[in-house]
């Protein structure tokens, strides 16, 4: 008796050790294998990130559009009536001019702004036998200077009429006053301003060193700026605050070539650059990277040609800089 109580109870312990599945009954359906239980993933909240700022619009009244020939012939010679977005240099070379000779028949002024409905003195008519390809290209040959003097679009806004500059008229009472309905001139946009006060703090457009120094070269050469040593590919920064006033490379030996004119009257210019990232009338921030430097135009290794111009005169940016 108390062997067969012992045998129960080794029985009993050995069923409660069992942990698993109670073995299945002949013919009953298999249970439904259940799913892990895991801990429920909370997604990662994202990094905030301000929205980037908007860049600033190119300026429209730097639109340049293409000029149409249509002189107009007086007794007095033949002109060309000024069109919206018409440039010195386009109108120059839509009659095989130069720009040169524009503003000499035209006695025009620094800073050479052209407005819509203006005429223009062109030259003489052009002789029968034709150019040759020779002369054309020397005709057609364009410079920094004169980017920086013909190359913004006409402006709308005109001079103040007579009536405006008129003196106020008396009144029966003796009170002064202004002519009736006269309209405000709009002011006109100033390009290149009055040349006063010091120069902006400019700063060098990379860290290279310079390779090429301001000033007079062999072979009656003269460098108007500094080359600076550069990596193709490498960010070329603007050296102050401005508006693009020419991307391009229609300008000889300077490949892909950056101007950016500043307050003042200054203005910077970046060569031989291997691609280009700002448009004509964008408006750049000291230190924007503005170009990525290259060995485009008539050099033979990477390297950026960089000037600074007060006006039309170019200046040593080593002397208005430093630190070379």
């Amino acid at each position: 008796m108390r062997g067969r109580a012992a045998l129960l109870a080794a029985l009993l312990l050995a069923g409660c050790e069992v942990t698993g599945p109670p073995p299945l009954r002949p013919g009953a359906p298999a249970p439904r294998p259940q799913a892990a239980q895991t801990a429920p993933r909370t997604a990662p909240k994202p990094a905030f990130r301000p929205a980037p700022a908007p860049a600033a619009p190119p300026r429209t009244d730097w639109v340049a559009r293409r000029v149409v020939p249509a002189a107009v012939v007086t007794p007095q010679g033949r002109f060309h009536i000024v069109k919206a977005g018409e440039t010195g240099i386009a109108i120059a070379r839509a009659y095989g001019a130069t720009w040169s000779q524009l503003i000499t028949l035209n006695q025009l002024a620094d800073p050479f702004i052209l407005r819509v409905g203006q005429r223009l003195r062109l030259p003489d008519a052009a002789p029968a036998t034709p150019q040759t390809l020779e002369a054309r290209a020397r005709a057609f040959d364009i410079t920094i200077d004169d980017v920086v003097t013909g190359g913004q679009p006409a402006t709308s806004a005109r001079p103040p009429s007579r009536a405006a500059m008129a003196p106020p008229r008396a009144t029966p009472g003796g009170a002064p006053t202004a002519p009736l309905a006269t309209p405000v001139p709009t002011p006109l946009p100033t390009p290149l301003p009055t040349l006063t006060g010091a120069a902006p703090q400019f700063r060098w457009p990379l860290p290279g060193r310079i390779v090429s120094g301001f000033g007079p070269k062999p072979g009656g050469r003269f460098n108007d700026g500094v080359n600076l040593k550069a990596s193709l590919g490498e960010p070329v920064r603007a050296a102050g605050d401005g508006v693009v006033a020419y991307a391009g490379d229609a300008i000889p030996g300077f490949g892909n070539l950056l101007l950016i004119k500043h307050a003042g009257g200054w203005v910077s210019a970046y060569g031989h650059n291997d691609a280009l990232l700002v448009a004509r009338g964008a408006r750049v921030k000291a230190g924007e990277v503005v170009a990525r430097a290259g060995q485009s135009g008539a050099v033979a290794e990477p390297q950026l040609h960089f000037e600074l111009r007060r006006g039309r005169t170019p200046l040593d940016p080593a002397r208005l800089i430093g630190g070379r």
